[in-house]
């Protein structure tokens, strides 16, 4: 028995933190875990400082970056992590053999299909419903990567210029990466533990060391040049993100166990609790599960930002930005009035990634489909499934509420006030109410909750989803197209009046 336990702890990662392990009384994966990403930390500050790009090549920076993260993913997750390079080696080989006509949507099945595979056996052979770190986690974000680069290699490759959108055209990739850039792209350290998922072409530009060079106009860039003759420094936005990442963190391990999820299933609880008291806890128990995420996501962000990672410009005052990755938006979460605003700043990176790979690219329903890919990537527990089939109803049925009644609360601030705290309180439930599933895993705990609250989430949202209108998205895109050609028209008509009536006045 005592060769099986060292066997398995060596095949899932480094022992060598198990006192640290017994001390915290977590699991060793996630001590590993938060270890590893503390030293990709200051890894990265080292790669900013000391292979900097006026310092050394971009080949150097590729294999650096490289190694050190095939071995933190070695120390987290031992010989599993084999299955990072295995995954990506197998998508390049679509890649080169199959050409970019087809190749995006090879890739897609390809890699979706061998994370599914790894999902399910470690799911139902191994540890079904140990919600610890495991090797599946990283392979989600290469999976975003892998799609994600073969789609933008056939938009730049296969598809004609005057076809793509604005965003296509910016992360669209006019050669075939070399092996190297794509497993600096896929394994780089920075990101192989948690991402977060970034384009193919900001990477290679940070590496490179010119990161808005694909983004901002000629004109913009001399200005910017010339204003800032040195790049800005990363380090009080570090600072900041790690801290914040810390408290989110220390709140996680202080009220996780105060407001268990579980209970409300438990038959006590559901029997001699009110229905408002059920609303208040289910609300209170589904607050704290998000910390946990708050605290993967932020320090996420500070490593790449700490290598110098993540720059997007600089805002109206001239202070510097550095949310080109950002996964996450605390304040906006917290405090969102709508389903939608809520989805927009959770898992930003990967709202991108399926709104670039799915929505923008599927003829029909886009909205299912989305939900559908989002379920598949996320893993194999049927409450993953329940939840995103949940969150496709509640989403119609959101979008016909704000298209109908939205605009009647919009001709006072009162009015607009009192519809914001309605559909904020609103949000929130429906938020918790849709992600029960997804943290209790199971379809018999998920069912009894649902079942506790007579579906009544479900019912209503398809009520209202049939009975208000809204119209198809191709109109809604018109509609959106039309109303920005009229602002630009009155926007230049306006331009031409003041110019004409400054000549008059000059004259």
């Amino acid at each position: 028995m005592a060769a099986e336990g060292s066997a398995s702890t060596a095949c899932t990662g480094s022992s060598l933190l198990q006192p640290v392990s017994e001390i915290t009384n977590l699991p060793l994966d996630q001590v590993n875990f938060v270890v590893c990403q503390l030293c990709a930390l200051l890894s990265a500050f080292w790669f900013r400082l000391f292979l900097h790009p006026s310092k050394t090549s971009p080949f150097i920076r590729h294999v650096v970056a490289t190694l050190l993260g095939i071995y933190f993913a070695l120390f987290c997750f031992g010989w599993y992590a084999l299955h990072f390079l295995v995954q990506s080696g197998l998508t390049y080989g679509i890649m080169i053999l199959t050409g970019v006509e087809h190749m995006h949507k090879y890739c897609l099945v390809v890699a979706l299909s061998y994370l599914s595979l790894c999902q399910i056996t470690r799911v139902y052979v191994f540890d079904y419903g140990m919600y610890t770190a495991d090797f599946t986690g990283p392979m989600m974000v290469i999976t975003q990567k892998i799609t994600s680069i073969a789609f933008e290699i056939h938009d730049g490759m296969a598809r004609k210029e005057e076809h793509l959108t604005p965003g296509q055209k910016i992360l669209a990739i006019r050669r075939m990466p070399s092996l190297l850039e794509y497993f600096s792209y896929n394994c780089n350290f920075m990101g192989i533990l948690a991402g977060p998922t970034c384009s193919y072409n900001d990477y290679i530009a940070f590496i490179e060391g010119d990161p808005r060079r694909h983004r901002d106009q000629d004109a913009d860039r001399k200005s910017h040049n010339k204003l800032r003759p040195s790049e800005p420094s990363p380090n009080m936005e570090v600072v900041r993100k790690v801290a914040t990442s810390f408290f989110c963190l220390i709140v996680f391990l202080s009220v996780c166990k105060v407001f268990p999820v579980e209970r409300n299933i438990d038959d006590d609880f559901i029997a001699n609790t009110p229905f408002y008291g059920q609303v208040v806890y289910l609300y209170l128990s589904m607050l704290t599960t998000r910390p946990k995420y708050y605290f993967v996501w932020t320090l996420a962000d500070a490593i790449n930002n700490a290598a110098g990672f993540g720059f997007n410009g600089y805002d109206i005052d001239g202070s510097p930005r550095w949310d080109l990755i950002s996964n996450l938006r605390i304040l906006n979460i917290e405090f969102a009035t709508s389903f939608k605003v809520f989805l927009d700043n959770w898992n930003i990176q990967t709202a991108h990634w399926l709104k670039r790979v799915c929505y923008e690219r599927c003829p029909y329903h886009p909205t299912a489909a989305t939900f559908i890919l989002s379920a598949m990537w996320h893993g194999a527990y049927p409450g993953y499934y329940l939840t995103f089939l949940t969150g496709i109803v509640i989403t119609l049925a959101a979008r016909a509420v704000r298209h109908n009644v939205r605009p009647h609360f919009l001709h006072s601030p009162t009015h607009r006030l009192v519809y914001d705290i309605i559909t904020w309180a609103a949000t929130q439930i429906a938020i918790c109410y849709t992600v029960v599933p997804f943290v209790l895993l199971s379809i018999g705990p998920s069912m009894k909750f649902y079942r506790s609250w007579y579906f009544s989430l479900h019912v209503g949202c398809v009520l209202l989803a049939v009975a208000l209108p809204v119209k198809p998205r191709h109109l809604r895109l018109k509609d959106q197209e039309k109303n920005s050609l009229q602002e630009s028209v009155q926007h230049h008509l306006g331009a031409t009046a003041t110019h004409c009536s400054q000549k008059e006045k000059a004259s």
